[in-house]
């Protein structure tokens, strides 16, 4: 079972952020992920307080913010991103998994 179990986020895929409150690249990244999330169909995109989730951040291996966790639709990790992603980049790497 995947570490996030299946919560029906989004019926492809779900883009999981972790970001902290003073982070200006979090703010960029929220911003890509929530246009994505309103371009592509069964696409969601979640966001994580990292410094009011400390556990579930060790648990993931989570090391900066914004990392973003790729999920398919059963809630299994395909890949992750650390740092400010482009739309362009994001569009690719969900082409890949749906």
């Amino acid at each position: 079972m995947a570490l996030w179990g299946t919560y029906g986020w989004g019926s492809g895929a779900t883009l999981l952020q972790f970001s902290t409150a003073f982070c200006q690249p979090c703010r960029a990244t929220r911003r890509v992920l929530d246009q994505v999330a309103g371009l592509v169909p069964g696409v969601a995109h979640v966001e994580i307080d990292a410094e009011d989730h400390l556990v579930l951040v060790r648990t993931a291996g989570i090391e900066a913010t914004p990392t973003v966790l790729f999920l398919d639709a059963s809630g299994r990790e395909v890949r992750r991103a650390s740092g400010a992603p482009r739309r362009d980049q994001v569009l690719t790497a969900l082409a890949r998994m749906l």
